[in-house]
């Protein structure tokens, strides 16, 4: 990657980002005949790419609609979802030889490295042709006659479009800004306020304490808040609850909200202790390991007031209908996620009332686009978010 492109050459797109949707844009607007300039302000490129799945990328979701995703209209979505499916996106993995498996729930990951994906956005650029400026910044963008002018480190560019591909605001260590929400803003454009998502929760004290010890268990769950919910695994930490099932009820979650947790991931776990209980010589604890880790059940029945010790067969029906529903409808109170720099997207950004969902351009700002993680469309954890910005940058880059 250069940084000694001639900044002061007009083309007939700017891509600013170079992430998974902006190195994607580039290249398929290059490929289509446009000349395209591709501005990156960080010194490593798809950082976030390399970093995803474990190294592994999770790169997209072979189930993919607009019913994975949150915001003010998921369904702003439906037409770039349609237009380039999973199945596009693993095509040109294929072409690149880059073998990829199916996980849990339909999660597509690299067989191999990450880096292979980069690897592959960067070889789809350089083949149409595209030209960067990385590492720069853009200090300032000005719409004028016939397009857009646009200040960066390198010098002033000039360009008939300009595509925003610069995420949102998770993991600041690699570079991550609300640019594209202060440039949307500056141009009169609404913006859904932005909260960190696919985030641990922190939880209350009274809620903690009882379970301190218990940090680094994991049990499986169905997490819900208001009509959402979601069977998954929960992990207690130091501070509140992680795992798969928090992080996708985190989508949903905010200040005020209940937050809904059944430990026994929908077990009619009262009439199963009533069954297991009729002449068991086994203690309550025992018991209630059966179905629940030995240590989450040994802190539970201690948080009940309950002697684990005590013969199971000897606990009165009401008192094990009264442990049950305890499991089956917790409800932690969460006092605040654990904030952007463990979050793994962002919820909320530009308004999709401010843009045209077939080519994402600004609606009151011709010929400027925004796509990826800057827009109000958030996915489920599991792909989904990989998918919105293949989708989106592709929508934007065939109307350009």
């Amino acid at each position: 990657m250069s940084r000694g492109t001639d900044a002061g050459a007009r083309c007939d797109v700017v891509v600013v980002g170079g992430g998974a949707a902006g190195m994607m844009c580039a290249a398929v607007a290059g490929q289509r005949g446009r000349r395209v300039v591709l501005v990156e302000h960080a010194r490593r490129i798809g950082e976030k790419i390399r970093i995803s799945g474990g190294g592994r990328c999770n790169f997209t979701n072979v189930s993919t609609g607009p019913a994975h995703y949150v915001g003010l209209d998921p369904g702003f979505a439906a037409h770039a979802l349609r237009e380039y499916t999973p199945r596009d996106f693993t095509a040109l993995l294929r072409r690149h030889r880059i073998g990829f498996h199916e996980k849990h729930r339909g999660q597509l990951f690299c067989d191999d490295s990450a880096v292979a994906v980069v690897d592959m956005l960067r070889a789809e650029c350089e083949r149409g042709g595209v030209r960067w400026l990385h590492p720069c910044r853009v200090h300032e963008l000005r719409p004028g006659v016939g397009g857009f002018e646009l200040d960066t480190d390198a010098g002033t560019l000039a360009c008939a479009r300009v595509v925003v591909a610069t995420g949102g605001l998770p993991v600041p260590a690699i570079g991550a800004s609300d640019w594209a929400l202060r440039l949307a803003r500056g141009l009169g454009l609404r913006v859904q306020p932005p909260h960190p998502a696919l985030v641990p929760l922190r939880l209350a004290d009274a809620d903690l304490r009882p379970l301190a010890s218990l940090a680094g268990v994991s049990v499986a769950v169905r997490a819900s808040c208001g009509a959402q919910d979601f069977d998954e695994d929960l992990l207690f930490t130091h501070r509140g609850i992680s795992g798969p099932a928090t992080l996708q009820i985190s989508n949903y979650w905010e200040a005020g909200r209940e937050l809904r947790i059944d430990l026994t991931a929908g077990k009619d776990l009262a009439a199963l202790l009533r069954e297991s209980s009729r002449g068991s010589r086994q203690s309550l604890l025992s018991l209630l390991a059966q179905f629940l880790p030995r240590r989450l059940a040994q802190v539970w029945l201690e948080r009940q007031r309950l002697d684990g010790s005590r013969r199971a067969a000897e606990v009165a029906g009401a008192t094990l209908q009264e442990l049950a529903r305890s499991l089956c409808a917790w409800t932690p109170q969460v006092t605040q996620t654990e904030g952007w720099n463990k979050a793994e997207v962002m919820r909320g950004g530009v308004a999709t009332a401010e843009l045209d969902p077939r080519s994402l351009q600004a609606l009151r700002v011709p010929g400027l686009h925004f796509i990826g993680e800057a827009v109000d469309i958030t996915g489920w954890l599991g792909g989904y978010n990989f998918q919105w910005a293949w989708a989106s940058a592709q929508a934007a880059a065939r109307a350009l």
